[in-house]
């Protein structure tokens, strides 16, 4: 009868260790950029006999994309969604992909067959190539000195957000979740500001810079005087009132004669 428990006890402890080799396996996150080559590596030492197999889905990876029988020096990609995308190094069993997309965002699955099944998964997630930023004018004002401007980016994907810096030191932020969607941040600056501005637009990975340059985007008047200095908003004041006695005399002159 101890005998056989014990027959018992270790075949189910000999069950439990292999759930766990199925349930606790490792998980590692991988971003990207749009455009580039990426390696998922097995990190393990391959077999004769090993048959490996990657599989891919957005939630749940359940469609086969790719395989290597070790036993029969046989590799194959299955995926048309990864064709001409997706091959398998016959030697580590590594997977690449080359020209990754934002669609190849998902869920990977190693499944590494032997004695006993290995698992490994990756969370791969794919960004969009960055908008350049695009700083315009939106208003002047000679009242108050001050130039407002905003910084804007066209569609943007997600995880984006844009920034404005004064120095090194954060002014202001926005960020989205959606895709194909426009992001605008205000600023308001002086016209004798002498301070270095930049709108950033980033992601977790990457970020693309423009600068503020208030001299020609806030001084360029389009018929006001709000691009002119004092002494010069002086001159044309005088300007104007002399024209305007010179044109009163002349009348005067008319009526008379």
């Amino acid at each position: 009868m101890w005998q056989n428990m014990t027959c018992f006890l270790g075949v189910l402890c000999l069950s439990v260790w292999h759930v766990d080799g199925v349930f606790g396996d490792e998980v590692k996150s991988v971003s990207v950029m749009e455009g580039q080559n990426v390696t998922l590596h097995t990190d393990d030492e391959l077999q004769s006999q090993d048959l490996i197999e990657w599989m891919f889905g957005v939630q749940s990876p359940d469609e086969i994309i790719a395989e290597l029988n070790r036993e029969a020096n046989s590799t194959s990609s299955i995926s048309e969604r990864l064709k001409n995308h997706v091959e398998i190094d016959d030697q580590t069993g590594s997977l690449i992909i080359t020209n990754i997309t934002t669609q190849h965002t998902g869920r990977y699955k190693l499944e590494i067959t032997r004695s006993i099944v290995h698992f490994k998964y990756f969370n791969v997630t794919v960004y969009a190539r960055l908008p350049v930023p695009v700083i315009t004018r939106v208003s002047s004002s000679s009242e108050s000195s001050k130039c407002s401007v905003l910084c804007s980016v066209m569609n943007v994907s997600h995880d984006v957000s844009v920034s404005w810096y004064k120095g090194k030191s954060l002014l202001s932020s926005i960020s989205v979740s959606d895709l194909n969607i426009r992001l605008s941040l205000p600023l308001e600056v002086e016209y004798q500001d002498t301070n270095t501005y930049r709108c950033v637009v980033n992601n977790p990975i990457t970020n693309l810079t423009q600068h503020l340059h208030i001299t020609q985007l806030c001084h360029t008047s389009s018929g006001g005087v709000h691009g002119c200095g004092f002494t010069e908003a002086v001159i044309r004041l005088v300007v104007s009132a002399v024209v305007g006695v010179a044109t009163v005399a002349v009348l005067v002159n008319e009526v008379r004669s």
